[in-house]
């Protein structure tokens, strides 16, 4: 019997965005099931509650991802709720193409040669957080780490990152911003990107955006939109993914601390430690596709032209899948875990965000010994429906016992 006095619609409420897991385990045999996505205004120009079907079981959730041709990315609020980002709301043979001209920008050699520039960049960020004995990890650290390190690939001025993140966190805020205020916000952050774009086409440079502007698929060039949506993306995505991995991250291990004294001496863990995070406390909670057919999951009928909420955070923790789903466990096959998708729309930074993961967890095991919670509580976000990581997270970083 339940305990929890629970409806669907209760999914995009603050509660749960803060702590889902709870509401998950309530709702993951009823999946699929149909629930209000936004509610009423959300949407300029819409009047009514948005509904979707929201798919919570892994196997579910798994076969929806790899069947991108039922499927599909291109949905009915692309363009309307957000812009329309690059990749994420293509599908192939658009995506094919565009995949396969960005894809150089983030295959391991790429991530292999930033590595020691995004090593000096850890160790400034972590030199300022030692010298006070106490800091807020997210703002000091967690946030302008990736922030910084996607604008060196983008080729735009990382001391900007402060703006960027704002701009991340209205694109993602459905539930505390009016419709015009995202907006007005989208409509900076494009222009930011349609002015780079334009500089770079007469001063070209050593950057992804200038790979872009000179890009050519199929003796085309891209349109502006097109490298305005994928500049977005990498901005938001890169971003909140790798921030959100880091502070669930140190959020995790700061109450282990036998664990944190096993990691410093046996480096080969961390890895494991880094898939677990991804799994346990996901970063991207879910994204929405649309379905092109009647079909059906679980025994449940899909009509053609249905949103589907796709729930990374509920598949990683479901039993069927992952047994006593809500211990951290470093004995765990993990090597179908969704946190960065599956198929053909697989994370292109999954990559770059386990390299600044790993960088940052070696670094911090080999500047302090001992990890604590700070004296001011820690606090979950509670205003974007897509992601899951801290708002504060006050530590006392150690530099000896």
């Amino acid at each position: 019997m339940s305990t929890l006095p629970i409806t669907a619609d209760q999914l995009s409420t603050p509660d749960v965005i803060a702590n889902p897991y709870p509401w998950y385990h309530e709702l993951r045999e009823q999946s699929p099931l149909n629930y209000e996505f936004l509610p009423a205004g959300a949407v300029s120009g819409m009047n009514e509650p948005v509904k979707a079907w929201a798919l919570m079981r892994y196997a579910d959730v798994y076969g929806a991802l790899r069947n991108h041709e039922t499927f599909a990315s291109n949905h009915s609020l692309a363009g309307k709720v957000v812009p329309r980002l690059a990749l994420i709301h293509d599908d192939p043979p658009r995506h094919t193409r565009f995949r396969h001209l960005v894809n150089k920008a983030f295959t391991l050699k790429r991530i292999e040669t930033l590595k020691p520039w995004i090593t000096t960049v850890v160790n400034e960020l972590v030199d300022e957080m030692a010298a006070s004995q106490e800091t807020e990890f997210m703002q000091a650290y967690a946030i302008p780490l990736p922030v910084k390190v996607i604008a060196r690939m983008l080729g735009i001025p990382g001391e900007d990152y402060v703006r960027f993140k704002l701009w991340s966190d209205t694109f993602l805020a459905f539930s505390s911003m009016t419709p015009g205020e995202r907006a007005k916000s989208n409509q900076e952050m494009m222009a930011y990107f349609g002015q780079m774009a334009a500089d770079r086409r007469t001063q070209a440079a050593e950057d992804l955006i200038t790979a872009l502007v000179e890009a050519n698929v199929d003796g085309e060039s891209l349109a502006d939109a097109e490298i305005i949506g994928f500049c977005m993306l990498a901005l938001i995505a890169g971003n909140e993914t790798t921030t959100n991995l880091i502070g669930n991250m140190l959020g995790i291990l700061v109450d282990r601390p036998d664990l944190w004294q096993q990691l410093r001496a046996d480096r080969s863990l961390v890895d494991r430690v880094i898939e677990e995070t991804l799994r346990i406390e996901s970063p991207f909670q879910r994204l929405s596709r649309i379905a092109t057919c009647d079909t059906a999951l679980s025994g449940v009928a899909i009509p053609q032209g249905s949103l589907v909420t796709i729930y990374y955070g509920a598949a990683n923790r479901d039993p069927a899948e992952f047994p006593n789903p809500d211990e951290f466990r470093l004995d765990r096959d993990l090597r179908n875990h969704v946190a960065f998708g599956m198929g053909i729309h697989y994370c292109l930074g999954a990559p770059l965000a386990r390299a600044e993961a790993s960088i940052t967890l070696n670094t911090l095991l080999d500047r302090f010994p001992v990890i604590e919670r700070g004296r001011e509580p820690a606090l979950r976000q509670t205003t974007s429906l897509m992601v899951y990581g801290y708002q504060q997270l006050p530590l006392n970083l150690r530099a000896s016992n």
